[in-house]
């Protein structure tokens, strides 16, 4: 990735990205392109951006100490997580268990309360090679509450 290539995200441009500081930009494009099921937007030296057709994108930036504002170790992100909703969650168990990336929160169906509704998911937690915590997500659904739930 030497030289730059690629274009704006096909999905237009999102109104809020991160940008992780990584070690390691080859391993961390790993993790997220290979495992993930990220796409390079656009990359220059030392940088690449990323998204997914659903819409969520993230930038990933190898550590040159220009944008640090404090001490950087490992694990990275801590009291952060990045949520990110896929089609198919189990696609992506299958692709980090294929690759033995271990799982920092196993596969789990939860409901959790919005307003006067229940909105359903699945849900797995990883980490990425620098220890950011990421959830990746599947929508299953929104209920009523239940009789005698008030919002």
């Amino acid at each position: 990735m030497a030289e730059a290539g690629g274009a704006p995200p096909r999905t237009g441009w999102a109104p809020l990205k991160p940008e992780l500081l990584v070690s390691d930009l080859k391993a961390s494009l790993g993790f997220w392109r290979d495992l993930l099921g990220f796409r390079v937007a656009y990359w220059r030296d030392g940088f690449v951006y990323l998204e997914r057709s659903e819409g969520a994108q993230i930038m990933l930036f190898e550590r040159d100490g220009s944008f640090e504002t404090g001490a950087m170790e490992p694990p990275f992100g801590r009291g952060a997580m990045f949520q990110v909703y896929v089609g198919d969650v189990a696609a992506t168990e299958a692709a980090l268990a294929g690759a033995g990336w271990p799982l920092h929160g196993a596969l789990r169906e939860v409901w959790r309360r919005w307003g006067d509704r229940e909105g359903g998911q699945r849900e797995l937690f990883v980490q990425d090679p620098d220890g950011y915590l990421v959830m990746v997500a599947e929508v299953i659904g929104e209920r009523p509450l239940t009789a005698g739930e008030t919002p």
